[in-house]
């Protein structure tokens, strides 16, 4: 039985950074996250995506993100069960609540804070005849590694913002980059759609709408696709076809903990830090909805900040804590030492 403060599900930024406010209170934390390494969709999906809404930083990686909240939480020794599902949930007599996974590890604890995240998730695949036989052969729902594409031939298909930011990333990695968008208008971010607009002038993306991608064509690995514009066919030439279409959420096992459910999100009271319908599990960052909910990383660290200091009541009834910033008090270990993050996670990272 692994035995924690706050047992975190999800070790995302929002989970990472959760370790890092409970220390500050003296409080330990476990994850546990399906993947095999920590960082959610930032290690898992694009790690080499640039983020551009990080306080502090005009433009950071999403890998090296993940790396410097694993760096900022350290020293409070966080324990990670890795490559495991939480699978059910059982409260206990005195409170507490014991998670286990569906590799039977148990963790027990008193406070249990959601941050899955979209949860476990799918790519939404465009209804191509045959597109399944070219997966891994030059059809990818994720872009982890840009420097597949240097210089090759790349179609994208999409009208949101990871269509847009990964085509203007491409734009300088690509021999040729083509957006293809079954509309004219975006729902991307207007400076995205502006900057694709740029480099369509300027000829380094060849912008196609309103068109759609309806054929796939090679022997063994993707070579061409079909575009149809306006009833009009034609067939282009291409190395890679990365149809970013979105993800599709399911939250899996936890949707069946007894948790408020509204959109497949877990609704929660933000007057009680995030608390959900059940008190002592608290649910933080994009697996979370309440009214003029912002799906944004900086969200889900301002939640995980509240939520601790719910937690921490939760933990030390009747004590009362004395907010200390850090610039006069400084950040120390649970001895007064900074730590080192555990191996396995660092070599999982890296």
């Amino acid at each position: 039985m692994i035995k924690t403060d706050i047992l975190i599900i999800g070790a995302g930024p929002t989970g990472l950074f959760t370790v890092f406010e409970a220390g500050l209170l003296k409080l330990k934390c476990h994850l546990i996250d399906a993947l095999p390494q920590p960082g959610g969709q930032c290690s898992e999906i694009y790690p080499k995506k640039p983020i551009y809404d990080i306080p502090g930083f005009p433009e950071v990686l999403a890998g090296d993100l993940t790396r410097n909240l694993l760096e900022q939480g350290k020293q409070f020794e966080p324990g990670f069960t890795l490559g495991e599902r939480a699978e059910t949930i059982d409260k206990q007599e005195d409170g507490s609540f014991i998670v286990t996974t569906n590799k039977g590890t148990q963790h027990q604890a008193p406070v249990v804070a959601i941050a899955g995240g979209l949860g476990s998730f799918e790519p939404r695949k465009p209804a191509i005849e045959g597109i399944t036989d070219y997966e891994d052969k030059g059809v990818e729902y994720f872009i982890k590694d840009p420097e597949v594409y240097r210089n090759k031939r790349v179609v994208i298909s999409g009208g949101g913002d990871s269509a847009l930011d990964w085509s203007i990333f491409l734009a300088d990695v690509a021999s040729e980059v083509t957006l293809i968008h079954r509309r004219n208008e975006f729902r991307g971010a207007l400076d995205s759609v502006e900057k694709v607009g740029e480099l369509t002038k300027e000829g380094k993306i060849n912008l196609i709408t309103p068109a759609e991608v309806t054929e796939l064509h090679g022997d063994g690995k993707i070579e061409a696709v079909t575009v149809v514009k306006e009833g009009e066919a034609t067939k282009l030439e291409t190395d890679h076809f990365i149809p970013l279409f979105g993800l599709s959420p399911k939250l899996g096992p936890i949707g069946n903990w007894g948790l408020e459910i509204e959109k497949n999100a877990i609704k929660v009271d933000n007057s009680l830090n995030y608390q959900t319908n059940i008190p002592g599990i608290f649910a933080i960052g994009d697996v979370n909805t309440y009214p003029e909910k912002l799906k944004l990383i900086l969200c889900g660290f301002h939640e995980a900040t509240l939520m601790c200091q719910a937690a921490y009541r939760i933990i030390n009834p009747g004590k009362k804590y004395v907010l200390k910033y850090t610039t006069v008090s400084g950040i120390d270990g649970f001895d007064g030492s900074r730590k080192e993050a555990p191996k396995a996670v660092v070599q999982a990272i890296n």
